[in-house]
């Protein structure tokens, strides 16, 4: 299987090549020096020096100069030298030591030392050893009209004729990178080739250590024509190798086959995975067409399509479909599918429209038995919803209106049930002052400050739809809910008293429905096992609710102040809020929102009775509502004295306590349990703002009483709340729930910022090849790790409480994850949850560890045990044009089916 997969792998490094080969291809020979493959920004940022013209038009004006006139020639030979010229008159020979410079027509050559024989018209050149270093320096570099300039330990070139041969050249084209041999122009628009050693590395020999050698071969404008080609590895060729090739070399992307990979798994067997064919419709669109097949019958289909029009949208659709027969033998399958689209807008493409897309949706199972889909990334296998959307919207320049139109989806993976939302539709009308006048002269009157704004939300939805009958018959017009929400909220805020804030809003609510509900209890049905039969009335219905609500707030400032120390004082901030609420009860009979279905009275059970919405969303709520809200919100700030660094010289200022704020409601409409649970809620941010601290809690003012039932034959314990204070009772409110998080991430920069980097290319502005890297690092995060900060820690603390005075129930957990650098190559990423109440992981452990090969990346994915025990080493081309040339090595989750917690 080894020796199959380094074939294949050999196999798909030719051909991917022919994608990036430049026109002029370097060779390798086995007595290549060693530091013959230079650095690409050596030949990438090449000029030629201060002063001296790049063509051959301008004469150089220096005392060292020659120019000559060549009577076969149209065009003049300029040369130019540094240190000395020698001039042979009789045999026509020109010597140029130290930094020599030789231009003709559009051909220019730079190097130590330089030979023109004007007689044969030919040029030879070469560097020299530098008699410190004993390093090989001023090595040739040539360059001709618009291909990329070639470095060389030395060459010969005919200027007439424009052929020559090159040894040890070393040139590039995009991310690939050719080195070594020999190489003979045979025109303009072929060259042959001899040991050329073809690789993904930029640095010098020995470093490039992964590559092809194509012994012999003809490189032309759109093609290779190779003889004997074998991989070497670390300078040491393997017996893997191929005895001609053809390969299409086009300028741009082009169709071809998609070499598959080759494995096994022990539920689905052998397997040949992600072959296929990839088409190039244009230079907007392409599509992708891999499929899966496995020995016992089970099979994947993928069918992706990316599109982009520059400075006007992008966006991919991916269909899949699997059929999996994880079951015994003779079952059927398990089929599955989902479907992915992404697309998003240039902002500027349409001024006052957008539209975007997001959706994923599909069986409940498809990421569980298609592992592979998503590269065996645990999030997207321990999922428990899918989510879609699609959005447009519209904005009227110099008005308050605008409009939005979506559908969207959602799924929960564990009950395989699906919400709908067929479409929905929101158009709203921002917030205008009707009474104020276009030309307002001196301060508003109070009555010019009222506000006035409207909205309308139209939804037709289906909730919790079993997944199973998505699309059986006429079900979804069936059980379609419609509904239209207006609402027209008046507001007014005044200053009053220079102190005081005041607000007041009056708020309209109306709704409209296509179809009601009735209830009624089964015929001959009985106390306490009643069953509700739930029929629906088609027709139109409306429901108008109206709220009133007043609020008056004012800050109350206080200061200590510190003479000693760095120091300076305390600042507190205190927000007391003082609110009424009013809205009627819309469940009385007047109203004709509710409706009441009445069980028959039978002995020795009487009637049961229950009070229902005729709207099956259950608006409006139950209950009269009129009371006092009262609410305190607290800040807390230090200031302290500038630092001795500091040039601005102004005091530091430092939240100690962002928020905290006790609120409570008092009903008067209610006749007994008026008052509402008094709610607490704190959150602030320590270390520079990296860490945040939150806790939340509630307190029931009222007692409870514990009291005994017989259910099954077993005695239950439950509680009722009587209409008395706790500390009537001499006892503190009662701690019925309580938070507590800390959060944060922290890295090497943390304490130490990075200097800020200038803004380079931003998404309206980036090239075709910036954005097909980062279409790939977005589809695969991890194919992106940044090794120049050595550590990063994401960590996640929670505490909670909550207590039924029956019972209570503790939760305490701590998240981490993360990753470190080991050794300046390897890095481990790491993501844990622990259980800190149980002692024990209650997440799925996971580790990565990355290794930087330079042109190559090696990664190895490892969950350590649990039910999704697995690994999976991957070892790829670091260019984004080979991403396809790798070679894995995976244990799939799905082979460990009998793991028990």
């Amino acid at each position: 299987m080894k020796f199959k997969s380094c074939f294949f792998l050999l196999a798909i490094i030719l051909i991917a090549h022919a994608k990036a080969l430049s026109q002029t291809a370097p060779v390798n020979t086995p007595n290549r020096i060693t530091d013959s493959i230079s650095r690409a920004d050596t030949i990438k940022n090449h000029k030629p020096p201060k002063g001296k013209p790049s063509n051959g038009k301008t004469p150089i004006k220096s005392a060292a100069d020659t120019t000559k006139k060549t009577g076969e020639l149209q065009s003049e030979v300029k040369s130019h030298a540094d240190d000395s010229t020698i001039v042979d008159q009789d045999r026509e020979i020109t010597y140029l030591y130290g930094k020599a410079r030789v231009t003709y027509e559009d051909f220019e050559l730079d190097a130590d030392y330089i030979r023109v024989d004007q007689k044969n018209h030919l040029l030879f050149a070469k560097g020299s050893i530098d008699p410190i270093t004993k390093q090989y320096v001023g090595k040739p570099i040539s360059k001709q009209g618009k291909e990329d300039p070639i470095l060389s330990d030395s060459l010969l070139f005919n200027y007439k004729t424009k052929k020559g041969k090159i040894y040890n050249p070393v040139s590039h084209q995009g991310e690939d990178f050719f080195s070594g041999g020999e190489s003979k122009k045979i025109d303009s628009n072929e060259v042959a080739v001899k040991n050329v050693l073809f690789s993904t590395c930029d640095l010098p020999y020995p470093d490039t250590h992964f590559g092809i050698v194509i012994t012999k071969g003809i490189i032309e404008k759109n093609r290779i024509i190779s003889g004997p080609a074998y991989l070497e590895i670390e300078g040491i060729p393997l017996p893997l190798a191929i005895p001609f090739g053809f390969f299409p070399k086009p300028d741009s992307k082009t169709s071809g086959v998609i070499i598959p990979t080759f494995g096994e798994d022990q539920k689905l067997g052998f397997y040949l995975r992600n072959f296929g064919y990839y088409i190039v419709v244009n230079d907007y669109l392409d599509l992708t067409t891999t499929g899966t097949l496995y020995s016992k019958g089970s099979y994947e289909l993928n069918e992706e399509m990316t599109y982009r029009k520059r400075y006007k949208y992008d966006g991919n659709i991916s269909l899949s479909y699997g059929s999996h027969n994880y079951a015994l033998e003779g079952d059927p399958p398990t089929k599955d599918f989902n479907v992915t689209w992404s697309h998003s807008q240039n902002p500027d493409a349409s001024p006052g429209s957008t539209f975007s897309a997001s959706v994923n949706a599909g069986t409940s199972t498809f990421y569980q038995n298609n592992p592979a889909y998503s590269n065996f990334n645990q999030q997207a296998l321990t999922q428990n919803s899918l989510r879609s959307s699609i959005n447009y919207s519209r904005t009227w320049e110099g008005t308050p209106f605008n409009l939005s139109v979506g559908l969207s989806h959602s799924q929960d993976l564990s009950s395989k049930t699906v919400s709908l939302q067929l479409p929905t539709l929101s158009f709203s009308m921002a917030s205008i002052s009707p009474l104020q006048p276009k030309e307002m002269v001196g301060e508003p009157k109070w009555w010019q400050k009222v506000t006035i704004s409207y909205s309308l939300q139209a939804t037709n939805s289906i909730n919790d739809l079993p997944e199973s009958e998505l699309f059986q018959g006429n079900y979804l017009i069936k059980n379609l809910q419609t509904s239209i929400v207006h609402n027209i909220p008046v507001g007014l805020s005044l200053n009053v008293f220079h102190y005081f804030q005041f607000s007041t809003n009056v708020n309209y609510t109306e709704h409209w429905y296509l179809k009601t509900i009735r209830k009624s209890f089964a015929r001959g049905s009985i106390s306490g096992l009643d069953s509700m039969i739930t029929d629906t009335v088609n027709g139109f219905r409306r429901a108008g609710i109206y709220n009133l609500s007043t609020s008056l707030s004012t800050k109350i400032y206080s200061e200590i102040d510190f003479k000693k120390g760095n120091l300076i004082a305390i600042r507190h901030v205190m927000t007391p809020s003082l609110s009424f609420a009013y809205n009627p009860d819309f469940s009385s009979p007047g109203y004709g929102y509710y409706k009441s279905a009445v069980s028959n009275a039978t002995l020795p059970y009487p009637y049961t009775s229950q009070t229902y919405s005729i709207f099956e969303d259950g608006f409006p709520s139950a209950g009269k509502q009129a009371g006092i809200g009262l609410s305190i919100d607290n800040t807390l700030q230090a200031k302290f004295k500038p630092k001795t660094t500091d040039t601005s010289g102004k005091p530091r200022k430092v939240d100690l306590l962002q928020g905290f704020s006790v609120s409570t409601f008092y009903n008067f409409a209610q006749d007994s349990l008026q008052l509402s649970p008094i709610s607490f809620s704190a959150h602030t941010a320590i270390l520079n703002q990296k860490v945040n601290l939150t806790f939340y809690g509630s307190f029931n003012p009222y007692v409870n009483q514990v009291l005994d039932s017989i259910s099954n034959g077993q005695v239950l314990k439950y509680t009722r709340e009587i209409n008395q204070f706790t500390w009537q009772h001499g006892r503190f409110p009662t701690l019925t729930a309580f938070s507590f998080s800390m959060s944060g991430s922290l890295n090497s920069t943390t304490f130490n910022p990075r200097p800020p980097v200038t803004p380079g290319s931003t998404l309206q502005t980036v090239n075709p090849q910036q954005a097909q890297r980062l279409a790939m690092i977005n589809s695969d995060p991890s194919a992106y790790v940044d090794f120049n900060v050595p550590w990063n820690l994401s960590f996640n603390y929670s505490f909670s409480y909550n207590n039924n005075i029956v019972n209570t129930n503790v939760t305490n957990t701590v998240m981490l994850s993360g990753d470190v650098n080991v050794t300046h190559g390897w890095k481990v990423q790491y993501s844990t949850t622990y259980d800190l109440r149980a002692l024990k992981l209650s997440g799925v452990p996971q580790f990565t560890i990355y290794r930087d090969l330079h042109c190559w990346d090696l990664n190895v994915q490892w969950v350590p045990f649990g039910y999704y025990k697995s690994y999976n080493i991957t070892l790829k081309v670091r260019a984004s044009i080979l991403q396809d040339l790798k070679l894995s090595k995976r244990s799939d989750y799905t082979n460990n089916q009998n793991f028990n917690e």
